[in-house]
């Protein structure tokens, strides 16, 4: 996770831009590869996308407001992008506007916490595949959050669960609120490795908080890490905007999809 203070950012500015700082900045001139476009979006240009409680009247929208509801699921612990065809390599985050008192972000290592597993745990896992859903961690806040143009959009996808960096050859735990079984096994016994996992993952004492002050820009590897936003309250605004960059099969994707396409029932 790399971190700059106090960035002097313009919400209109060109996501162009704000990019090539980031990559200036940490790798030199490395080529992240490609932006990907949130959500439904069939665009080619690069897009961003805006979290945002602001409606389109400048004012605060009401808590059981969509956007509202949405910045609601962004609570839950997650890695970025894990329902898409094409997983998130790195997220890049920005603070435009920030409520008084609260709408922290809160990180964690899952590489730390695959490590913290014991060896026949790590063994097992290297070879299980996780079913991810957008509309599976929507529906924990409402049961219609995603809407039918996102369920169709977005239709279930298979990764390992254990997402391995090719650079340096470490493992890390790949899960997210968005999954809801694991191949091969029973429903409940899936869910409750899960379970596990995700707890294990988040235990008290291995996060770290992010306290955002306006300009902040904060970048991950959605590979090692999950992070989930911080409850604020509910008159204040809150605007983030939030770049993600698409894993390629160099990143280690090509070791992430199931041989099999067949999707768990």
């Amino acid at each position: 996770m790399i971190l700059y203070q106090e960035i002097q950012t313009d919400s209109a500015q060109s996501v162009e831009t704000h990019y090539t700082r980031i990559k200036i900045f940490t790798e030199k001139g490395r080529d992240y590869g490609d932006i990907s476009i949130p959500y439904v979006e069939k665009r080619k240009e690069v897009s961003d996308i805006q979290a945002r409680t602001i409606g389109p009247d400048g004012q605060v929208v009401p808590a059981d407001h969509r956007q509202a509801m949405r910045a609601k699921a962004n609570q839950l612990w997650h890695t970025d992008s894990s329902f898409k065809s094409v997983p998130a390599l790195t997220s890049v985050l920005s603070a435009r506007i920030i409520p008084a008192n609260g709408g922290e972000t809160e990180y964690v290592s899952t590489r730390l916490a695959f490590e913290r597993l014991d060896p026949e745990m790590r063994e097992k896992l290297d070879n299980l595949f996780a079913w991810h859903d957008y509309a599976h961690s929507r529906s924990q806040i409402a049961a219609d959050l995603a809407s039918p143009e996102e369920r169709a959009a977005l239709p279930p996808q298979c990764w390992r669960m254990v997402w391995t960096n090719p650079l340096n050859g470490r493992g890390a735990i790949y899960l997210a609120s968005h999954a809801y079984a694991v191949e091969g096994m029973e429903a409940l016994d899936g869910r409750r490795l899960i379970t596990e996992l995700m707890e294990a993952a988040t235990a008290p004492g291995t996060s770290y908080l992010h306290p955002w002050r306006k300009g902040d820009v904060v970048m991950w590897d959605n590979r090692a890490t999950m992070h989930r936003g911080r409850p604020w309250p509910a008159h204040e605004a809150r605007l983030m905007v939030r770049t993600t960059i698409s894993a390629t099969e160099a990143d280690g994707g090509a070791t992430m999809r199931m041989p099999s396409s067949q999707a768990a029932e």
